[in-house]
């Protein structure tokens, strides 16, 4: 039985998603992200507006929320060449990936969260990664999840988890899975309480825009992740919608 998680956590959909998922399970969740040199810093701000809202509306989940924690990795953002560390314009590389690909970013997040996790002994690493609505980011993948696990239980000599709750599910289903866990928290507003969270306080935008909010949240509207996130709100309230 895993019971002590720590929670991949950027402050966008996904990984608010993944926390609230944790915490709906584990006694003990703590949180950790990365300054890997992005080129806009606004996630990194709103994680903690998160992170404050979810204690004030989820009384029960704050009781199991602990230590959050950030780790620089300055020096991941000084090797890769991508456009979410260069002021770049975002567009399909020669490899048949979009150059928002950071080579290695999900292996060295995983690697440092195994280490944290060991030293504050937490037993499994939450973290969004999907291969249903992604990218193609092959460090998304299930089989390199997978393999890092293996990897990371062998390593540290002690078997650690990577859940990753969002794998097979797309953009709409990760708005109802948001629903479902808000619901499940019995919170003040019941399943939307979740979700207004995610709309108010989560970024996911690449390029950082934080201005007028859409109806899915904050965002330019434009970038793969803003499209990829209006278009699974929009899936999932069109399959809410009663029928006539």
């Amino acid at each position: 039985m895993h019971t002590r998680a720590l929670v991949l956590f950027s402050g966008g959909q996904d990984s608010t998603t993944c926390l609230a998922h944790a915490l709906s399970r584990c006694e003990h969740v703590e949180t950790l992200a990365f300054d890997y040199g992005q080129r806009h810093r606004i996630e990194l701000d709103q994680r903690l507006a998160v992170l404050r809202a979810l204690r004030a509306r989820f009384p029960a989940w704050s009781a199991r929320l602990g230590e959050d924690h950030l780790i620089d990795l300055a020096v991941l953002g000084q090797v890769s060449d991508s456009a979410l560390t260069r002021d770049t314009a975002i567009e399909m590389a020669r490899a048949g990936l979009p150059n928002t690909f950071v080579p290695g970013r999900n292996l060295i997040f995983l690697a440092f969260a195994g280490a944290l996790a060991y030293r504050r002994g937490l037993d499994m690493i939450v973290t969004g990664v999907c291969e249903t609505d992604f990218s193609g980011y092959p460090d998304c993948r299930d089989d390199t999840m997978k393999a890092m696990q293996l990897a990371l239980s062998l390593g540290m000599d002690r078997r650690l988890l990577i859940d990753t709750p969002l794998m097979w599910i797309d953009k709409a289903r990760t708005w109802q899975l948001a629903h479902d866990l808000g619901q499940q928290a019995g919170a003040a507003g019941g399943g939307d309480a979740l979700v207004r969270l995610i709309v108010e306080h989560s970024h996911t935008c690449y390029l950082g825009e934080r201005g007028t909010p859409h109806d899915w949240g904050h965002g330019c509207g434009a970038c793969p992740a803003c499209a990829l996130r209006a278009a699974g709100w929009a899936r999932w309230r069109e399959a809410a919608r009663p029928s006539a």
